[in-house]
């Protein structure tokens, strides 16, 4: 598996990935609208030349805000997600940034898990923060 920073051939394969992962999911010009913002930085994990997952973020001063994380069916629970995080924390760490924050669904247990191993902990909750369908999402946090 490689990671790598995000470039403008992934995109129709993030927005698919988007599409089978998310009810709400992002469209290709949403996302190739990250790669001209400065704020913003994600990453692709590949294997054999495929975007099998990814993880987007936006910074501002000091602090990030994952915003979205995803790894396609057929290659989960290999560790993909685990791996795009923490490159993405240890990338963040270098460009000065000391906190990540991220939402998550209240539902979704397995992220939940793998956000704590990783060392987050929920500070907050958001109240039908989610829709299609309306959820709550936990806002968890990250000390870099």
């Amino acid at each position: 598996m490689k990671i790598r920073q995000m470039q403008m051939q992934d995109v129709p394969s993030i927005a698919e990935l988007e599409k089978i992962c998310f009810s709400d999911p992002w469209s290709e010009n949403s996302i190739a609208s990250e790669l001209n913002n400065r704020l913003s930085y994600w990453l692709v994990a590949e294997i054999d030349n495929r975007v099998v997952g990814y993880v987007g973020s936006q910074s501002v001063l000091d602090g990030a805000d994952m915003m979205n994380l995803a790894v396609s069916p057929d290659y989960r629970r290999q560790g993909i997600a685990e791996a795009l995080v923490n490159t993405l924390v240890n990338d963040l760490k270098q460009r000065r940034i000391i906190v990540l924050l991220l939402e998550v669904r209240v539902s979704n247990a397995s992220a939940i898990a793998l956000y704590e191993k990783l060392g987050f902990v929920q500070v907050g909750r958001r109240p039908k923060y989610y829709h299609n369908p309306r959820e709550d999402a936990l806002i968890l946090r990250k000390e870099l």
